[in-house]
C-alpha cells in the first residue's frame, strides 16, 4: 500500500495523472508505448549488451599456481611420497585423472561434458605448481581460456592444500 502511494505521488508531481509504474522522470515517454523503429533500436541495443557481456565473461587469463608453499598442520616437511599421495587424493576427489610421469611431475586430466583440461603438476617437498598444458573445447587462445577452466584449477588447488593439512 505504501508503494502504490509513493508511485502515485511521483507521477502526480510530473503530469498530474496516475502513473502506476512511477516513471514520472520520463515525462510522456512513460505513458506511450515504443513502436516500430524505436522498439527495433531498443531490442538491438539490448541484444548487443547481452552478447558483449557473455563474450567478455567467457574468456579469462589462464589461472596457474606457481611455487605454492607446502604447509602441514604438523609443521613437518612431508616426503615426496606423501606429497604425491596428497595431490593424487585431492585430484581424484574432484574427478581429475592423475598420472605420475616421473618423480616430481604428474599430469592431471579432467573431462566435463565436451570439455577437457590437461595440467602439469610439478612438486617437491617444499612447493608445488599447477600449469596449463592443453585443453579441448575451452577456447584457449593467446593466454586466455574459458572461465570454467580457472574454477576447476582453483578447486584442485584448494583441495590439494586441504590434503597437505592432513599430513
Amino acid at each position: 500500500m505504501m508503494l502504490l502511494s509513493r508511485n502515485y505521488t511521483l507521477a502526480s508531481a510530473n503530469a498530474g495523472s496516475y502513473n502506476p509504474r512511477g516513471l514520472a522522470f520520463l515525462g510522456n515517454a512513460g505513458a506511450t508505448s515504443l513502436k516500430g523503429r524505436d522498439m527495433t533500436k531498443l531490442f538491438g541495443a539490448l541484444l548487443c549488451a547481452v552478447v558483449l557481456a557473455a563474450v567478455g565473461c567467457a574468456a579469462q587469463p589462464i589461472y596457474q599456481v606457481t611455487g605454492a608453499p607446502i604447509t602441514t598442520t604438523s609443521g613437518k616437511t612431508p616426503s615426496m611420497q606423501q606429497v604425491q599421495t596428497a595431490i593424487q587424493q585431492a585430484g581424484t576427489q574432484l574427478g581429475w585423472q592423475l598420472t605420475a610421469e616421473k618423480p616430481g611431475l604428474m599430469t592431471g586430466r579432467l573431462a566435463v561434458r565436451t570439455h577437457q583440461a590437461v595440467v602439469a603438476i610439478e612438486y617437491d617437498t617444499k612447493q608445488y605448481s599447477i600449469k596449463y598444458k592443453d585443453s579441448v573445447d575451452l577456447q584457449a587462445k593467446d593466454g586466455t581460456i574459458h572461465k570454467n577452466y580457472n574454477g576447476w584449477v582453483q578447486n584442485l588447488d584448494q583441495r590439494i592444500r586441504a590434503q597437505f593439512n592432513l599430513i
